[in-house]
């Protein structure tokens, strides 16, 4: 059940990321460019831990320095792909979208885009028609749950009333 807690720890940190990462945008204080300032940092981050934790785990384990085509091929893909994702849930703050709206369409989203192309790509034995009915009611429960999160989020708080000029100096 190891995998249970790393997977969990994923829920954690993806569920932070957008409101880590619109916070970032907001706080570079920079309208027109702030969403890149925002993924310069991603992409430093990315490479202090993708690139330099796992370069250092593979030199302490004495790792070969062995790398088949197809891997390096298909996990460069996942990296392109992680990092386009990550480009556009910026653009989509940059255009309006709120972190909770976002994340909440992202999330809902991408397990549907998964299982169906990961059915594209590893047919069922028995073919599409031996899919279980549950199946598709799950896929429908996740756009479902994607569009009742945002379309019945918590209202924001509202902006505390701006403090006049006689009420920050009152009369003496």
């Amino acid at each position: 059940m190891n995998w249970l807690i790393f997977a969990l720890m994923t829920v954690l940190s993806w569920g932070l990321y957008g409101i880590f990462l619109h916070t970032g945008q907001v706080a570079m204080a920079d309208k027109t460019n702030a969403l890149y300032k925002s993924f310069l940092f991603v992409g430093l981050a990315y490479f202090l831990t993708a690139v330099l934790a796992p370069l250092a785990m593979l030199m302490m384990r004495g790792a070969d320095w062995k790398y088949p085509a197809a891997g390096m091929g298909w996990s460069l893909l996942a990296g392109i792909v992680g990092a386009i994702g990550a480009f556009c849930v910026l653009l989509a703050f940059g255009n309006g979208g709120k972190p909770g709206v976002v994340m909440s369409i992202v999330f809902a989203g991408a397990p549907v885009v998964n299982a169906v192309v990961n059915i594209i790509l590893h047919p069922p034995e028995g073919g599409v028609g031996t899919i279980k009915p549950q199946f598709y009611v799950g896929i429908l429960l996740a756009a479902l749950g994607g569009f009742m999160v945002t379309y019945f989020k918590p209202p924001p708080p509202k902006a505390p009333a701006a403090v006049t000029q006689a009420s920050a100096n009152p009369a003496k």
